[in-house]
């Protein structure tokens, strides 16, 4: 038993002494891995502190070459003067700021033609054959037009001054060259001189139209009646009214609307137009217009499709007449000459008179489609914005007739007509009686011809 118990003893003191052993062992590896943890979180942490400096680097690099580059936009004028002459020091400086300004790329074009017509020295009749005007009317168009369709310059590009912008849509109104000839001409780009067209004759319908085509006053319809009344010896004639055909390109839609089977068969090639109707003065001045109808309705129905009809409706224009060829009805309101085959010797009187009327339109509508050679061929233009250059060409060619512009006998136009009989030629028996009047007085009054 004191064996066992002996035994026993050093088994344990055995025992404890391997526990304490096991003891230190944990405790001195537990040290050893404390220290390589925090010597790695150490190292980590130096790690992101080095990340995070090296980033701040960066975006500071990055905002200070951003800066550069925008004051380099931003004072492109002041960086090319400060630019140095001396080759070598360019090439040796590395530096932002010696580098070229940056600019919008635009293609270099000659603006030689431009330049010599904008020159004060430039022929007078040399400007008028190329814009159908003479430098005054040009001048007086620029300075009613300045406030609409003056552009600001740029950081990028300078803007095209006022007179060259008018000079582009002028230009092509009176040739009607293509845009690739404009441009070449102008040294803009083709897509500019087409976007110069449309803004500056929105301009002129704008601010022009409501000044230079519009319906007479009392005044000047007292005039107009005895200017007229002094031509023919009929009374109370306030206009002459004609509507002419303007060749188009075949829409897209509603293609036998615009068919126009009088031009086709003339020209023996299939042809498309719309309809301009217009009311002019003794001179030849447009005192309303109507455009766009499809060249397929005759004059009857876009007379009925106007404004003139509807103001006429409302008795604008009662105790007055405007004179129309054989294509309209007649009316109240619109007279219009004998069309049955065997006339008498008084409706055959009256016929030449109101043709000296109808001839003053005819005439006019001439002259308008001489001056705005756009008008004589099928144009680039979209349907949608033929009404409004139509508009622009009425009013210049306004303008040009006030202020006694010339038409160079080269660019005279030969007018065809177009006119229809219309189904129902007339439209009062008031009106017929008034014509018969009329044409009595005429014959009794020695103002009729004797030519017959």
């Amino acid at each position: 038993m004191i064996l066992l118990e002996d035994q026993e003893k050093d088994d344990l003191e055995e025992l404890k002494n391997q526990n304490h052993e096991d003891k230190l062992q944990f405790e001195e590896n537990q040290t050893k891995r404390t220290r390589a943890m925090m010597d790695y979180y150490s190292k980590l942490q130096d790690f992101h502190n080095d990340s995070e400096r090296a980033e701040g680097t960066r975006k500071r690099k990055s905002k200070s070459n951003a800066s550069n580059v925008a004051v380099l936009t931003i004072g492109a004028a002041a960086a090319e003067d400060s630019v140095p002459n001396d080759k070598s020091a360019a090439v040796g400086d590395k530096s932002p700021a010696a580098g070229p300004p940056r600019r919008l790329w635009v293609k270099n074009r000659s603006k030689d033609w431009w330049d010599q017509c904008n020159s004060p020295d430039f022929p007078e009749e040399e400007f008028k054959k190329a814009f159908r005007m003479g430098k005054g009317t040009f001048e007086l168009i620029c300075n009613e037009l300045s406030s609409v369709v003056a552009k600001e310059n740029t950081m990028l590009r300078d803007a095209v001054p006022v007179r060259q912008r008018v000079a582009v849509c002028i230009w092509r109104l009176a040739t009607g060259e293509p845009l690739r000839l404009v441009s070449k001409k102008f040294g803009l780009g083709i897509s500019t001189c087409h976007k110069l067209v449309l803004e500056v004759c929105s301009a002129i319908r704008n601010v022009l139209m409501p000044k230079y085509l519009r319906w007479p006053d009392e005044d000047n319809v007292r005039r107009i009646k005895e200017e007229f009344e002094s031509i023919s010896g009929i009374p109370n004639v306030v206009g002459s009214m004609y509507t002419t055909h303007i060749p188009i390109i075949a829409p897209k839609i509603s293609v036998a609307a615009y068919f126009n089977r009088r031009h086709t068969e003339r020209n023996q090639k299939t042809s498309y137009s719309i309809t301009v109707q217009g009311v002019v003065d003794p001179r030849g001045v447009f005192s309303d217009v109507c455009i766009g109808y499809p060249g397929s309705m005759p004059d009857d129905q876009v007379l009925e499709k106007s404004t003139l009809f509807q103001r006429a409706n409302a008795g604008f224009y009662q105790g007055v007449w405007i004179v129309g060829g054989s294509g309209y009805p007649l009316m109240d309101w619109v007279l219009v000459p004998y069309t049955q085959q065997h006339l008498t010797w008084t409706q055959h009187a009256f016929n030449e008179k109101i043709g000296d009327i109808q001839k003053i339109a005819k005439d006019s509508f001439a002259r308008l489609k001489g001056r705005w050679g756009c008008l004589q061929k099928r144009t680039e233009v979209k349907l949608q914005d033929l009404p409004v250059v139509l508009g622009a060409c009425c009013v210049l060619h306004n303008i040009c007739e006030m202020r006694n512009e010339d038409l160079d006998p080269t660019v005279e136009f030969e007018l065809f007509d177009d006119e229809m009989v219309p189904e129902i030629g007339l439209r009062s028996a008031n009106a017929m009686k008034a014509r018969d009047t009329i044409a009595h007085n005429l014959l009794h009054h020695n103002h009729a011809g004797t030519s017959y």
